[in-house]
């Protein structure tokens, strides 16, 4: 039979380990092009009211004692990362909010931030894992140059021609709440009822980001501070074990009397 100090350290050593969870995530995905970093949020566990708060004459505070702590979320950090050039015509940064639309292999459309775009052997624009841009964008499989303005438009030259022609458009998608997207791994989000609907937008308009050709959008981790944040939450899962062993000590040395 344990004291509830003990059972209460355990819930905090045990969110202590989810935060840790989330920062070794974090730092594993350093890096991960378009890659968002996530944080955890806690609260605080239900009381055991002793005494409640009275009026005059008795305690104002009362008497109180809680229960621990939980977690209760992790939140993508949608802040922008750094962009990089690659001098890659295919690579595209979004500058800015939004997020590319791709089809997946079951037919469901996912959402990326990351622009490592490649011609498949159709000329379809598609990701490093293959999967094709919604709406798709096909190129000539001979073109010479390959333009992706700002705007999403997607132009080729092809031999025997001086000029571009235009052959797509590349779409940003943007929702009411970003932070509600599910993470789905591949890089890719898929929309959730908190999220909201997914909306196509021409880049740089309705708030929507701009597209970079020849970049690519680094992760947003912050090294300096996922290291601190490491080193607080070791701190506070080791100082949760010791509540853990004082309160073994305490206990065995009660029941020995």
């Amino acid at each position: 039979m344990g004291s509830p100090a003990m059972f209460t350290a355990v819930t905090g050593a045990s969110a202590q380990q989810v935060r840790i969870d989330v920062i070794a995530n974090n730092l594993a995905n350093l890096g991960t092009t378009g890659f968002k970093a996530s944080r955890p949020s806690f609260e605080d566990l239900l009381y055991e009211t002793v005494r409640p708060p009275a009026g005059e004459g008795d305690s104002p505070t009362g008497l109180q004692f809680g229960r621990g702590s939980r977690v209760v979320a992790t939140e993508r950090q949608f802040s922008p990362g750094t962009i990089r050039q690659t001098e890659q015509p295919l690579d595209v940064a979004i500058d800015g909010k939004g997020f590319l639309a791709v089809t997946r292999l079951n037919g469901d459309t996912a959402y990326t931030r990351d622009g490592s775009l490649r011609l498949d052997v159709n000329g379809n624009l598609v990701t490093v894992e293959g999967l094709q841009l919604d709406p798709p964008v096909t190129v000539p499989t001979d073109a010479l140059e390959i333009l992706i303005t700002a705007d999403g438009t997607v132009s080729a030259r092809q031999p025997g021609t001086g000029t571009l022609t235009t052959v797509g458009n590349i779409l940003l998608t943007s929702f009411p709440n970003q932070t509600g997207l599910l993470g789905i791994g591949g890089n890719l989000y898929s929309e959730t009822e908190s999220s909201g609907t997914a909306t196509p937008t021409t880049p740089g308009q309705d708030g929507a980001g701009q597209l970079v050709q020849g970049a690519l959008e680094e992760a947003n981790v912050n090294i300096a501070e996922e290291l601190v944040n490491l080193i607080l939450a070791q701190r506070a899962f080791e100082a949760n074990t010791r509540v853990i062993s004082t309160s073994d000590e305490i206990l065995r040395f009660v029941t020995q009397r």
